[in-house]
This record gives structure tokens, sequence and C-alpha cells, in this order.
């Protein structure tokens, strides 16, 4: 028996001619763009479950392990059924039910993650696994159609792998360098839902003639309905927020800024010294013992929300200069268009990170620095570390004072950490909260939340402090020297080559993030 030389036909195709609806142009172009959905979807996705699950290490692991098992499985399977059935009735199928996947998964993700938090990390599993196996399917599927001879074996596995990879390198960089800064996620999301449906249905003119017409149809209804309800509950989409601002029905001229379902700020629009969160009267109250009164300071603030603070000190310290660093474009907008902020108001924002915009300070030339940058609930980790307050401490002049907000629960094991760090950096340091939180009321569980760091190389008036606190009502007391240092107990400062932010946080409910 002489040994095969000649073509073989896969089952259910049509030959060795090619005749199948898919030339080699085609198929490139299929594998190329469902690898680079697969890294979009995956991108995007961090970017929608962060303000619900942190912007932390376990959910970008968890968010490219599912991503990954969706590919291998996806790989295997569209494999395994591509030798089972006509690979022709596989393609507009998985690109359609993708597509409609792909689409509602800003609605459905955001309203489950306000009405059922519990099934977040489930319906998150699947709507980047769903989609990620059928698209990983396509290259195996369009493998076995081009494989028309046993001799080009490897010459079209190599190529077709090929370029699924150039497509998920571009899909990667297009959507971190692109996409992001120029659309919301939603509309990413959308309009890569829309794409593929109408891939779906290209494919199945050419490769069926629209014989599985029902079924398409089925898809594009429903990738409609998803371009109608997505984004969901939103003012406006920026970059990074799902964001809405809210009247106060009980104050008319009160705002608040609420970003993926967190409060993040209050702004009273006719009265910018009315401060209605109590962790930030709790600042207003450090910054009021810390300087005299009336004095005008010059300001840097790392994170900016709603702004509360430079308005406050705009409004008290007449001639205050607030210099704002905020990495969200779209929130400053807001400020602009919906929170009644002028140019001339004694508040300047730079659209940039907040350890890259320390850096551009001048030594000394501070007087007062704000930490209140936060992804979600948690201070971004690269904030938080000896080397990001020994910048602090550089920009800050001699009597120069570092206030932060932090959040925290449980055995408040990351405040415990920062206050450490803070510690190795400052000659003086306190700590601000409720008195089971900081350790001063140990018949008291704590139950965390807001509390409020302040670190200097002074001495800070703590008995004109906590008279500022309780005339603003927060309830809040100072934990310092021997009691702070009982309360911080061994923690380890974090460092840039330590810092497990994610994993010292502890889980929380509802809570305002600022």
């Amino acid at each position: 028996m002489s040994p095969v030389t000649g073509s073989s036909s896969p089952p259910n195709s049509e030959g060795p001619s090619g005749n199948h609806g898919l030339g080699p142009r085609a198929a490139v172009t299929l594998v190329f763009a469902s690898s680079a959905a697969v890294l979009v979807v995956e991108i995007v996705a961090l970017r929608l479950l962060a303000p619900y699950l942190g912007l932390t290490l376990e959910t970008s692991t968890m968010v490219i392990g599912i991503a990954l098992t969706a590919i291998a499985f996806g790989s295997w399977l569209g494999g395994r059924i591509a030798d089972l059935v006509d690979p022709r009735r596989l393609l507009g199928p998985s690109l359609g039910i993708s597509g409609a996947v792909v689409a509602l998964t800003p609605a459905v993700l955001r309203t489950t993650a306000e009405w059922g938090p519990v099934m977040l990390l489930l319906v998150a599993s699947l709507t980047i696994l769903v989609p990620g196996a059928l698209l990983s399917a396509m290259t195996p599927i369009v493998t076995k159609l081009r494989l028309t001879s046993l001799a080009e074996t490897g010459t079209v596995v190599g190529r077709l792998s090929g370029v699924g990879t150039v497509g998920a390198i571009v899909g990667t960089v297009l959507t971190g360098f692109v996409l992001v800064s120029r659309l919301p996620v939603s509309g990413i999301l959308i309009g890569l839902g829309t794409l593929l449906v109408a891939g779906s249905a290209l494919v199945e003119w050419r490769t069926r003639g629209w014989s599985g017409t029902p079924a398409l149809t089925l898809v594009v209804v429903a990738g409609g309905l998803a371009a109608v309800v997505a984004p969901g509950d939103c003012d406006t989409e920026t970059k990074y927020h799902c964001a809405r601002v809210v009247a106060d029905p009980d104050r008319g001229s009160g705002r608040t800024l609420v970003l993926d379902g967190l409060r993040h700020s209050y702004v009273d629009l006719d009265d910018p010294a009315f401060l209605k969160f109590a962790y930030v009267r709790a600042i207003a109250s450090v910054v009021d013992a810390g300087f005299p009164a009336g004095e005008s300071l010059t300001a840097h603030h790392l994170g900016g929300g709603g702004l509360t603070l430079p308005r406050y000190l705009a409004a008290t310290r007449p001639g205050t200069r607030s210099l704002v660093s905020e990495i969200d474009s779209g929130v400053i907008r807001i400020n602009r268009d919906r929170l009644g902020l002028t140019p001339g108001a004694g508040v300047d924002v730079r659209v940039e990170d907040g350890r890259l915009g320390l850096r551009r300070l001048d030594d000394g030339s501070r007087d007062l620095v704000v930490g209140d940058a936060f992804g979600g609930v948690s201070v971004p980790w690269h904030l938080t570390t000896v080397e990001a307050m020994t910048d602090v401490r550089r920009v800050l002049s001699e009597d120069g004072l570092y206030v932060a907000n932090l959040i925290d629960h449980g055995r408040m094991a990351f405040a415990r950490a920062e206050v450490a760090t803070l510690g190795s950096v400052f000659q003086h340091v306190a700590l601000v909260g409720e008195p089971s939180d900081i350790g001063l009321d140990p018949t008291a569980t704590a139950e965390g939340g807001n509390v409020v760091v302040l670190a200097s190389n002074r001495p800070v008036d703590l008995p004109a402090l906590q008279k500022a606190l309780d005339a603003r009502q927060t309830g809040w007391k100072i934990a310092a020297g021997d009691d702070l240092t009982s309360w911080t107990a061994d923690a380890r400062p974090l460092t840039d080559d330590y810092a497990p932010v994610d994993q010292l946080l502890q889980p929380s409910g509802p809570q305002s993030s600022q």
C-alpha cells in the first residue's frame, strides 16, 4: 500500500478544491479578529469589575484565569466538534452568540452588581467564558476548513496559530492604548458585539447561503436589545466609571457624585464650606488645627472626585491654590458641567496618575498634600508605599502636612500597615477615626470604614484637632503616641517591592468609597 500523497477532504466538506466559502484571506481575517476580540473582552472586563471587586491583584488574576480557561476550553471544544459536524455550521453561530453576550455584558454586570452582588462572580465568569470559548473555537474550526491536503498541514496550522497570536497582541495594544482612552467601556463592548453579530451574518451568507437565518435572527435581536439597555444607570460613562450626579432632596444645592454605585463625593453648589461626609469633616479639622485660621495654603491633592476639599480650602482660606492630580478626565468634565467648577476658582486640575504627578512637583513647594485617590474602595497600591511617601515628604515644606483618607475593615490590616509606612518616613503620625476602629475602645468590635491618617515632621496640636473634630460632630477620636504604636503592633511598612494592599484589605459591605 503506497503512502498517502494526494489530497484528503475533511468530513462534510466539498472536496480539496476548497469550495467551502472560506478562502485564505477570510480564514486569516476570522482567526485574527476572533483572537483580538478575546483580549478586548478580557481587558474591558477588568475595567467593569474593578469598581465592585476592587482594582486588586485577585481581580486581575481571576479575570486572566477565566480568560485562559475560556481559550483552552474553546480551542479543545472547537476542534472536537469540528471533527463531528460540518465546520461551516459552526462559524456563524459562534460569532453571533458571542457578539450578543459581549454586547449584553455591561448592562448584565452592572445590574448584577447593584441588585445581586452575591451572584457577581458567577455572572462575570460566564460573560467572559462564553464569548471567550466561542471565539477561541474559531481557530480550530477555520483550520479544519482550510486543511484540504495532508501535505500542507504544518503550514496551515502554523500560519493560523501565528495569525491568532498576532490578533491577540493587536487586541491588547488597541484596547489599552486606543479604545479605553477614547471610548466608554460599554461602548467598546457594544461596538464589538455589533461587529461580531454583523460578522456572523456575513459568514452565514458566504458559507451557507443564509440557511441558518432563523437562529441568526435571534442573535441579531439579542444584540440589538443589548444596545438598547446598556450601559445601565449612568448619566455619563467616563474612561473609568459609570457616573451619576444625584441631587440631595433635603438640600437644594447639594449634589452627590456616584461612581459605579458608590458615593464618592458630596458638593454643595452654593456653599463649598458645607461638608457632609464625616471623613471630609475630619480632614478639614486636621487642616484647620494644623494651620492658622484663614492662612492661604499651597496644596496638592492626590485624587479629585467632586473636588470637595479643594473647593473648601478656596472658600475658607482665600488665596489658597490647589493642584489636583486626577486620572479620569471624565470626572473633571462632570465637575465643570454638573458640579459648578469654574476657571479661576483656586483649583487647577491635571489629568494624570497621582504618583507621576508628585514627581513633577518641586522640593518643598507644598504646605499640604491630601491623599484621596481610590480605585473602587482601595487606595492604588503605588500611592501607599515608603517610596511614594518619601516623595510626598520631599514636596512638603518644612512645616508641611500630609493627610490621607483610608478605607479598611475587620482587622484593619491595611490601615495598620499604612500607619507603619508613614511612621518610617515622618517624625509625627496620628490616626483619626471611630474609637472602636483605631483601638481606643477595646470593648467594641471594629466595624471599619473611613479613617484619616496625618503625618508631618513637626508636631500637630492634637487637643486643637480634637476640639475641631468635636465641633464638627464627627464623633471621631485621635490615636497617637503609645496608643497608636500599640494599635499598629508589628505591621510591616509597605514598599514598592512589597505592597500586598489587595490582600491586606478586608471585605466590606456597601460604603462610600471616599
